[in-house]
């Protein structure tokens, strides 16, 4: 324990110079709450469009294009590498204090501002990290193109945009804002991607004349311009290789299943030991996990695809990088690399039915792979992140709450006849949504919609606590 808070005591000489924000010391009302959330959401949004200053060439092929709309990155912009500072070293540090690396008594607000400050800090060292590993591996032309000056002037630019998204989020998650600046940030990204997507009036000639990319701009201007209208409505509805409105339907059907599945919970009864008829509840949720299992499960599918990619396209050809995966470049998809074989392509998606009745060990592989990791990472998730049925007793406990007709002894026993239940089948059923998601061709990828429906969910609910609470009305 003594080795733990002498790591993080490390940290101590660089917290007067980490960017910080204070902590409110008033309580803040709904409506300034609700004014900071609206504000920190445009300085990201003007930064996700703002382009990077001295870059040669963004045309190529984009190795981390699967990521970018789960981490909230624009590529080209200052907001190129999005969230992923901040959840790697919150990801990092979570996980050091969960398995005991790192000692951190919560209870003790010293070793509370140690441990954000150590997050913090390894956050700006990320941030630094991925802008020189970006500007080194030519993403935005040769160093030699770009010259030296560009080069620093486009890695200050991401860390100094990074150190923003820090300071927007602890903004946030300290009472200013109604929702934490990553899950924000994320949900905006994917709800910007998908009403683009519906909407666009972009034109892209695909081989058969200039096209709107947008499915429902594309449908009305095929029913203007073409006689056949049955062969219009058929073509906006299937067209391929650019949304069309069955994707743009099926988006729809699996944003309002997330929501229906949101609500089904477990509700425990509880009650104050200490004031006599003070009674409460203890709800567990399906999705007791929220989105983490697709998080970590995505992370660790993009991590493995960037590698595997990146060896395939210097080694290929040999034996044990074609087994990690094969790559080709896509006519489609701007000349994307997609996975035609090795792991890579049993654990990435098939692309539609049609790809299912063609490779059924494909999709079955994937199927299980995918259900199976998400209930993992689920059940793992619990005990790392302090939510396991021992860490729910040990603070209602210290809340002085009991359950009725239990004694203390029993209430972790009765929490694990749920919480690992609800943890292990909410991951399956957040894979399973994920899958019935990309197979019915939903815009963007099913991971995306899974997080967006489940963030703006939560983003609905604390908008109506908070209100309830500014109106005075209190509840469980």
């Amino acid at each position: 324990m003594g080795g733990g808070f002498r790591v993080l005591h490390l940290v101590r000489p660089f917290l007067p110079i980490l960017p910080e924000v204070q902590s409110p010391d008033r309580k803040i009302p709904f409506r300034e709450k609700a004014t900071y959330t609206v504000i920190a959401l445009f300085i990201y949004l003007v930064c996700s469009q703002l382009p990077l200053f001295g870059i040669h060439d963004t045309t190529g092929a984009d190795p981390f294009y699967w990521m970018r709309v789960m981490l909230a990155s624009s590529r080209g912009t200052v907001m190129e590498l999005g969230i992923t500072p901040i959840v790697t070293s919150g990801m990092v540090m979570q996980l050091l204090a969960g398995s005991k690396i790192i000692a951190v008594d919560n209870s003790v607000r010293e070793d509370r501002a140690l441990l954000n400050g150590a997050q913090k800090l390894l956050g700006i060292l990320i941030a630094v990290g991925e802008a020189v590993v970006y500007v080194l591996s030519g993403m935005y032309g040769s160093v030699g193109q770009l010259g030296v000056g560009n080069a620093i002037l486009i890695i200050i630019q991401l860390c100094f945009a990074g150190i923003i998204v820090m300071c927007l989020d602890e903004l946030l998650q300290k009472g200013y804002g109604l929702s934490s600046g990553i899950s924000l940030f994320i949900a905006t990204n994917i709800c910007e991607n998908i009403i683009w997507k519906a909407f666009s009036p972009t034109t892209i000639n695909s081989g058969r004349g200039a096209e709107f990319e947008g499915a429902v701009i594309s449908l009305f201007h095929l029913l203007i311009i073409r006689t056949d209208k049955i062969h219009a409505l058929r073509e906006a509805f299937y067209r391929q290789n650019l949304p069309n409105v069955t994707s743009l339907l099926a988006t729809i059907l699996i944003l309002l299943l997330v929501v229906y599945l949101q609500g089904f919970r477990v509700v425990l009864p509880v009650r104050s030991k200490n004031a006599r008829g003070q009674q409460g509840s203890y709800p567990i949720k399906l999705f007791y996990t929220s989105n983490m299992p697709i998080i970590l499960y995505h992370a660790l599918v993009s991590n493995l695809n960037i590698i595997s990619q990146l060896l395939s396209r210097k080694y290929g050809g040999n034996f044990v990088v074609d087994l990690l995966g094969q790559w080709k470049q896509s006519e489609y998809s701007g000349g994307q690399f997609a996975p035609v074989g090795g792991l890579a392509y049993y654990i990435t998606s098939p692309a539609s039915l049609a790809d299912v009745a063609a490779d059924p060990f494909h999709a079955l592989f994937y199927l299980v792979f995918m259900l199976g990791a998400c209930a993992l990472f689920s059940k793992t998730w619990i005990e790392v992140s302090g939510s396991s049925a021992r860490d729910v007793a040990k603070q209602l406990k210290e809340q002085q709450m009991v359950m009725p007709g239990h004694r203390d002894s029993n209430l972790e026993r009765e929490l694990n006849r749920y919480i690992p239940t609800a943890a292990a089948f909410g991951g399956i059923c957040i894979g399973a949504l994920t899958v019935l998601a990309d197979l019915m061709g939903a815009i963007g990828s099913g991971t995306g919609i899974l997080l967006a429906a489940t963030i703006v969910c939560q983003l609905y609910e604390t908008f109506e606590k908070e209100k309830a609470r500014e109106l005075g009305f209190f509840g469980f």
